[in-house]
Formats: structure tokens, sequence, C-alpha cells
């Protein structure tokens, strides 16, 4: 029997994908600024090096990946009594334990998802001090018994040079065999290095494909994605009614910037049907997860009623936020300088509240 993978949550490539998040949002029919008009995007992806892990803040928050059925490993808990104590230890942040239980068991049953699980408290300093040496060295041990979790997170650490020098050519190798072996993650990440053409020669079809395994498997970022390439037509043909399902469902899976971009097909009725409540509505959600693009879209509604009432304090306060986020407004500056004083200190106190500003 093994123990169930814990999920390498925090070692991920951050990538703004293909940057479409302002050109995209800008069709929003509100007269947008000239600086958000629509352009083709460059065909290239930020990212950024890998952040050191940080502990999750609640114990429930890990979550079981997906992974290649295993009739052991699957078993109900009253049937495999050893995962359930490990990975349920690990969920509750009983992190010690949880690194007493997975130690036991590698040295024991040379259990691949048990070193896994060891690299994993090591690199995030979980139960135990952090020591990438180490993380490294369990995650190394079971990649070399064909974990494909292990095989993303080394590869992670490899990118972002955690325990010693960066090795992208390595990495790059990691990501692919765990690819093959199922992990969405891993073809994620795999697809933005296609992008990027630095790592690897650049070939968005290939990186179409990778997101497509990837976001098919569940992952919000492929879903996003890979919206933004049937949107724009970049490795695939264009089709922005596929784009509008692939947002919807990363929408539907709390990615923010997906929230916003179905929100402005929604409201202008572009590879969907117009529903202009229900666009407000997720602009309105993701304004709340502090998206500065939403926060601005928003305020547009409401200063000018179009698509829900009209309220300008309340869209002015959107404003207020949004421009302390770097997202100006030209025309929400001017609705500001015509409200009445009584509305500008409303709107500012409202924002000031928002803002944790006294």
């Amino acid at each position: 029997m093994t123990v169930p993978r814990p999920v390498a949550r925090s070692l991920a490539i951050v990538a703004s994908v293909l940057m479409l998040g302002g050109s995209a949002l800008a069709q929003l029919q509100l007269t947008p600024q000239a600086a958000d008009a629509p352009s083709r995007p460059s065909k290239s992806v930020r990212t950024k090096p890998v952040k050191p892990p940080s502990p999750p803040k609640e114990a429930a928050t890990p979550a079981k990946p997906a992974s290649t059925p295993n009739a052991k490993a699957d078993a109900p808990a009253h049937d495999n009594p050893n995962a359930d104590l490990v990975y349920g230890a690990y969920q509750r942040g009983l992190y010690k334990t949880a690194f007493d239980l997975a130690m036991k068991r590698a040295q024991d049953n040379k259990d691949p998802a048990a070193m896994t699980m060891l690299g994993e408290l090591y690199a995030n300093a979980l139960g135990i001090k952090r020591d990438y040496g180490k993380a490294i060295e369990w995650y190394q041990r079971a990649a070399d018994l064909g974990d494909r979790e292990a095989m993303f997170a080394l590869a992670m650490l490899q990118i972002s040079g955690h325990g010693g020098a960066p090795d992208r050519a390595a990495a790059v190798k990691l990501l692919a065999s765990s690819a093959k072996l199922g992990e969405p993650k891993a073809a994620y990440n795999l697809a933005l290095l296609y992008m990027d053409g630095q790592t690897l020669p650049q070939d968005f079809k290939r990186a179409a494909e990778l997101l497509r395994f990837a976001a098919d498997a569940g992952s919000p970022e492929a879903q996003y994605a890979l919206a933004t390439f049937y949107k724009e037509g970049t490795g695939v043909e264009k089709n922005l009614f596929t784009s509008v399902r692939l947002l919807q469902a990363a929408s539907l899976a709390g990615n923010v910037d997906a929230e916003v971009e179905y929100a402005i097909a929604l409201f202008n009725g572009t590879g969907t049907e117009k529903n202009e409540a229900a666009a407000v509505s997720l602009l309105r959600k993701a304004a709340r997860q502090n998206s500065a693009i939403a926060q601005n879209r928003l305020a547009r509604v409401l200063v000018t009623g179009m698509g829900a009432p009209m309220d300008k304090v309340e869209g002015l306060k959107w404003h207020i936020v949004a421009k302390t986020a770097g997202k100006g407004d030209l025309m929400l500056d001017e609705a500001m300088a015509q409200a009445t004083p009584e509305e500008r200190a409303k709107a500012e106190d409202a924002a000031r509240k928002w803002l944790g500003i006294k």
C-alpha cells in the first residue's frame, strides 16, 4: 500500500499567459481608454522564478492530486489504514506525525509516495526545518522509482535554483517524464516553457497540446491559458466558442483572470449568449478578489448604469481602489470631478475602508 501524494501546490511557475488580461478586458463596451485598446499579444510568456514554498493557511488546504489509478493507494480508508494515517495527518496539519509515518514507510517499504511526502515536508518546512538538500534527495529517490509528483516537484526546485544552481535542462527532462506519466501540473509548466522560447524552442502548437491535456485534467490555469490560444488562434485554429467554454470552466474553478474575461464575454455576448447580470456578478466577485481590471470595469458599470443600476458612490469607490493598484481611468477621473462633495467623500471613505486605510 502507498500513501497518497501531497500536492506540490506551492512549487508552480507563476505566469501571465500571453499578457491578454488588459487587452481582452478592454472590449467591455463602456468606452475603454485608448491605453486599453485591444491589440495582438506578443507571442511570449513572462515567467517568474519559483518562490520559496510556504505552509498552507489551514490544515484542510491540501487536496489529493489526480493520479493514475492504483487499487491500493485508492482503496477506502478502512482498507488502506497506512495511507489514511499519513495523508490524514498531513491534511490536519499534524506535520511531525506525517513526517514520522512517512519516514518509516520510506525506509521500511521503499514507498515512493512516502518519499515524495518527505520531500514536500522538507521543502515547505512543515514539521521539520526547511532543508532543500534533503527535499531534493527524497524527491530524487521517489522520481527514480517513477513517482510523477516527485518528478514535477524536483523539476520546480531545479528551475528555481533552490538547493543548488538552476538546471533548466534537467528540469525539462523531468517535466516531460512527469507529463508523460499523466501529471497535469507538469504538462502545464512544460507548455509555459515552450511558449517562453528560452529554455525550449518556441512551439505554440506543442504548448497547446500540453495545455489541452492539463485543461482536460481540470487545471484552471491551463484552461485559462488555452482559452487565450483559442481566442487569438495561437497554436490552434481560432474558435471563440471553445475559448469561452474554457473560460467558463476556469472561472467555475476560481481562476480570477478567467472570471474577468468570462464576464467580458458575457457582457458583450461574444462567443456566448449575452448576459449582463451574470457578467456584473462575476465582475463583483473578481473585484472583491483584488483584480484591478475587474474593479475598474465594475466602476464603469456602476458609474454609467450600463448593465446594472447606477451607483455612483460604489462605482467611484472601486475606481479609487483600482487606481491605487495602478489601473487609472480618465473617464472615471472626470466622473469623480463631476461628483458632488458628498458623493466624493462617501466614495473616498468606502475606498479607505476597503484598502484598510484610516
